[in-house]
């Protein structure tokens, strides 16, 4: 695939790679240039993009985290740690 361009410096991502990469109007996108002189283009994703990215298991309580606090504190007295 290629594309032409413009006088303005504009040119058109051909139909394949807008679809490919999900494109529509309006949306960013980053070049980013390796060292061998590739160029790599890639969508600017919103931070809300990454919700969900990481997978969890189990939700931790408050008591969850204090006990496991207390439990650190401890351990770190009994090794001779103290700050």
């Amino acid at each position: 695939m290629e594309s032409a361009l413009t006088t303005n410096g504009q040119m058109t991502v051909p139909k394949a790679i807008r679809e490919h990469l999900h494109l529509k109007p309006g949306d960013r996108v980053k070049f980013f240039v390796h060292p061998n002189g590739t160029v790599v283009l890639l969508p600017k994703l919103p931070a809300s993009a990454l919700r969900g990215i990481v997978k969890t298991t189990k939700h931790a309580t408050l008591e969850d985290m204090d006990e496991a606090i207390a439990a650190g504190a401890t351990e770190g007295h009994r090794r001779g740690r103290r700050r």
